[in-house]
C-alpha cells in the first residue's frame, strides 16, 4: 500500500529517538509517529482484538484507528496524529478481549 519516496534534501527537522516496544526508533521531531514507524519497517503497530492479525496505519489521517498505540503508559492514541518527540516510550495498544 505505501511505498518509500526518496528523502528530499534540506526538508527534515531535528532528529529524535524514541522506543517502540523496547526497540529504539529514529525519527524526526514533529513528524507523525506512524510515519517514523513505517520508515523503520516495524511489522505491526498492534494486533486486531478479535483475530490477532497485525495492523498497520491505513488512512494516515486519524479516521481508521488502525494505528493505535500507547504512549508513556497512557491510553491508546492514533500514531498518525501524534508528533514524534525525543524519549517517547511507545507500545502496541493492548489487545482487548471481546465478549
Amino acid at each position: 500500500m505505501f511505498r518509500r519516496l526518496p528523502d528530499p534534501e534540506n526538508v527534515r527537522t531535528e532528529a529524535c529517538r524514541f522506543e517502540f516496544n523496547g526497540t529504539p526508533v529514529a525519527g524526526y521531531a514533529g513528524e507523525s509517529v506512524a510515519a517514523a514507524l513505517l520508515r523503520a519497517d516495524v511489522p505491526a503497530l498492534r494486533l486486531h482484538p478479535i483475530d490477532a492479525s497485525p495492523r498497520m496505519p491505513y488512512c494516515m489521517m486519524g479516521v481508521c484507528q488502525e494505528c493505535l498505540v500507547c504512549v508513556n503508559g497512557g491510553a491508546a492514541r492514533r500514531a498518525c496524529l501524534m508528533p514524534a518527540t525525543e524519549g517517547m516510550k511507545i507500545t502496541s495498544a493492548a489487545r482487548e478481549t471481546s465478549t
